[in-house]
């Protein structure tokens, strides 16, 4: 190995010792000039020891560390690295499971591999790099996929040109290895279609595998509200569970129309289903007071600090809104997935919306992401969705 050396100021070590993956730019003492995005560096502290091995970036992060020890990124690494975070899927009972074959198999730095995510769905397996760095091994990481999964694995399909900056010149998504076989996939006993290619993110929430089936527990006989629906994820498992009527929400048309598809798909929902393309902080204003469910999953309102406190204000006026109109004796799932808006200040924010909306609440779950999206102790940014599950008087 011969990566070129950064070294960090004095003390500044400390996090990477704690096996924290990020080095921000304030702890280098001296690096090569002639370092671009992308290059792996090893890193090391004021006294000359070995620290971590990273992808560098000019910016605030400058190194992301894949690994703490001292070892050739090769075709070898990835394998290993695979073949780990499969093995953990397979002991959840993910990897062979009759009603479930979607599952997120690498999550950043929960698997110890920052900017890069990859999710499988029934045979198809899609990347998604979301640094330069990451992406260069994208290949690699495609035949380690292989290399694991075997005959089980259609095809693999990078998606990363969405997650990279747009002066890379990565243009388009392409497939690395092989083809689907299909674009259908389950999710306890659901059918879904998939739209990796054009479909958000990498092409389903699989996130919110778990508070699906807790929202579907609910749901029998019940009428429910689904906004910000996507592709109707909570919609189709209440339906399945036995709500008699769910109306799904969303602003894009794109997204109705995969939920519209996903109920068609699952011939034995009886009850009633409506979907609607709207806004859905302005709909959620008219709607009426006799949903018994009422689902608010809304996208990322802040991506950084600087636009926290504008979210704050928004998660509290968008609940407020729905603890106002649900019926007596409803039950509201409430969610944010801004890493920036941490739990505790999420719980605050809707507590205030409770005072506001002057309802009795009651928390019955406090909910995150499923353990496919596993949460690095050591770097806890990796712990995203939050989400309350609330009883109103």
């Amino acid at each position: 190995m011969n990566y070129p050396k950064i070294s960090l100021k004095k003390g500044k070590e400390i996090s990477l010792k704690r096996r924290h993956h990020w080095v921000f730019s304030g702890a280098i003492y001296d690096m090569p000039d002639d370092l671009q995005n992308g290059d792996l560096v090893s890193v090391f502290s004021s006294k000359k020891e070995f620290l971590g091995t990273g992808h560098f970036s000019h910016g605030s992060i400058m190194v992301r560390i894949i690994s703490f020890e001292e070892r050739e990124i090769n075709q070898e690494f990835w394998n290993e690295k695979i073949a780990s975070a499969f093995a953990l899927r397979q002991s959840l009972g993910l990897t062979e499971n009759e009603e479930t074959n979607v599952y997120r198999l690498i999550h950043g730095e929960g698997d110890l591999l920052p900017g890069l995510i990859v999710d499988f769905y029934n045979g198809t397996a899609v990347i998604q790099a979301h640094h330069v760095g990451m992406h260069a091994h994208v290949k690699e990481i495609a035949s380690a996929i292989k290399y694991t999964f075997g005959d089980k694995l259609a095809g693999v399909f990078d998606k990363s040109a969405e997650t990279l900056p747009k002066n890379l010149g990565i243009s388009s998504n392409e497939w690395i290895i092989g083809e689907p076989k299909t674009d259908l996939v389950q999710e306890y006993g659901a059918t879904y279609k998939i739209d990796w290619e054009k479909g958000q993110k990498t092409g389903f929430f699989i996130d919110q595998r778990e508070n699906r089936k807790l929202l579907a527990s609910f749901s029998a006989g019940k009428k429910v509200l689904n906004t910000f629906c996507y592709s109707g994820g909570f919609s189709v498992l209440a339906l399945k569970e036995g709500a008699s009527e769910v109306h799904s929400v969303d602003i894009s048309p794109k997204a109705i129309e995969l939920t519209e598809e996903n109920v068609a798909l699952n011939p034995d929902i009886k009850g009633k289903h409506e979907s609607k393309v709207a806004d859905v902080v302005k709909y959620i204003r008219e709607i009426g007071d006799d949903y018994d469910i009422i689902v608010l999953d809304p996208p990322a309102f802040a991506k950084n600090l600087k636009a926290r406190h504008n979210a704050v204000q928004a998660y509290k006026r968008l609940n407020a809104e729905a603890l106002k109109k649900i019926k007596s004796g409803g039950i509201l799932f409430t969610f944010s997935c801004s890493q920036v808006v941490d739990k505790a200040l999420f719980a605050n924010t809707i507590t205030a919306a409770a005072m506001e909306s002057g309802r009795k609440v009651k928390i019955l779950h406090q909910v995150t992401q499923p353990a496919d999206h596993p949460v690095n102790i050591f770097h806890t940014e990796t712990e995203y969705l939050k989400g309350l599950v609330l009883f109103v008087e």
